[in-house]
């Protein structure tokens, strides 16, 4: 039973690369749609623009130019589409030297409209040289659900991911221009995938396979922010968080000589997110229009392979990622219309940590570009709305990946997926602010 198993935990490393890059369209599975008015801007301000107290996710320093205590609520909406077109998928016959096409559809847009990515946060000025806040943040998050006749069944049916990362921070300032903050990262993720699994014969129903796992880690922080009128320049740098999801595995629905497997056991997974720099400038600090710039660094090399430990004797498994480091660049600019409206717009380049030889239909990611608009209403002085939209433009990209069920026995199946696959998002994001 030990090397049917090792398919069917193939499911599990995919806790650490399910939260898709293409749904989140950040790179790899990074959700970094965290506020309406970086949405508005394509993120061009992260480290620099301290506007509100969604700004503390992005630089805790930014605290420190915002008044008494103040308020933000907000929602990312995520129109998302995504489609995988079939180029030859196939499976194997055990015994025979041949494969077959694996058949099915395209799965349908697996993704439920709109997706929701909500977050909050709030500021307080404790003196005049110290802030404390608190950031709350879904940070990775999937709901994807392919037909079940999808003709990449074998390696994905269904992701259902939710993560919540509590951030309180303190931010100090250091003389008139220089401030500084951190904060603790304590996040929370829960995952269950499935997928299909190949019985003996084509002509056979399909096993499956769930995947269910959870775990709380810790991770920190810290930012810097210098005003160099008419210029402002902000640093932050957010840790690695490491996670150890422990859960269970159930396979099912396997016939004949390999219904001995059919079993459900525990097993867990150590996932590694990770540590991202972000430089970000700011030209025009008294004036009614702003232009920004933001460059990040995100340290996905780390992320090469992925090991599973299952109980019940069942030896470590291994899945392969190598993941190559990332960057991406954003510019945006803004101008204050009026003392209660501002108009904000720009643009971002994205660049995915994924490479051909490793993608699947789970995670299909490729480079993208984001094209934003969003403005800002002050409704009084206590209280503002704000609304950003982004339509992000995806790369199309192959697939073209193998794998192998009950590997190393006489019932191996190597099963491959080529496909074509493309999408794009339309990010609507609102939220209200307070002033007190």
């Amino acid at each position: 039973m030990t090397k049917p198993l090792t398919y069917g935990l193939r499911a599990l490393p995919v806790l650490a690369i399910l939260c898709s890059a293409n749904p989140a369209f950040a790179g790899a599975f990074l959700i970094q749609e965290q506020s309406a008015k970086e949405t508005g801007r394509a993120l061009s301000g992260a480290a620099v623009a301290a506007d509100g107290p969604a700004s503390i996710y992005f630089n805790p320093a930014s605290m420190t130019k915002l008044d008494g205590v103040q308020v933000e609520a907000a929602s990312q909406f995520l129109f998302l589409t995504a489609s995988q077109e079939d180029q030859g998928s196939t499976r194997g016959v055990p015994g025979l030297p041949v494969s077959v096409p694996t058949g099915g559809s395209n799965g349908g847009n697996p993704f439920p409209q709109p997706l929701l990515v909500p977050s909050g946060a709030i500021s307080a000025q404790l003196s005049d040289n110290v802030w404390a806040g608190l950031a709350v943040n879904a940070p990775f998050g999937l709901i994807a659900q392919y037909d079940d006749d999808f003709f990449g069944r074998y390696d994905t049916l269904r992701a259902d991911v939710f993560t919540l990362n509590v951030q309180p921070s303190l931010a100090v300032k250091i003389g008139d221009n220089v401030s500084v903050g951190a904060g603790i990262d304590v996040q929370y993720i829960d995952v269950e995938l499935t997928n299909a699994v190949p019985n003996l014969s084509p002509t056979a129903p399909d096993g499956f396979a769930r995947v269910k796992g959870d775990d709380i880690s810790i991770g920190w922080n810290a930012g810097i922010m210098v005003d160099l009128a008419p210029v402002r320049i902000g640093a932050h740098y957010r840790s690695q968080v490491k996670q150890n999801l422990e859960g269970t595995f159930e396979l099912s629905g396997l016939l004949g000589p390999l219904a001995g497997n059919n079993a459900t056991v525990d097993a867990t997974a150590p996932l590694t997110l990770p540590d991202i720099a972000t430089l970000s400038i700011q030209l025009g600090t008294d004036t009614p229009w702003r232009v920004f710039g933001t460059w990040r660094y995100y340290d996905w090399s780390d992320f090469k392979e992925i090991a599973i430990y299952p109980e019940g004797g069942v030896p470590p498994q291994i899945s392969e990622q190598n993941y190559k480091d990332s960057w991406s660049m954003s510019l945006g600019g803004e101008y204050d219309v009026s003392d209660k409206l501002t108009l904000r717009a720009g643009t971002a380049f994205d660049e995915s940590p994924i490479t051909d030889a490793y993608r699947s239909a789970r995670v299909p990611d490729a480079d993208r570009v984001w094209a934003s608009v969003g403005l800002t209403y002050d409704m009084s002085d206590r209280f503002s709305a704000n609304l950003g939209y982004s339509h992000v433009f995806v790369n199309d990209a192959p697939l073209d990946r193998t794998d192998a069920f009950f590997e190393g026995t006489p019932a191996e199946i190597a099963t491959t997926i080529r496909s074509d696959s493309s999408g794009n998002a339309d990010i609507l994001a609102v939220s209200l602010g307070a002033r007190f």
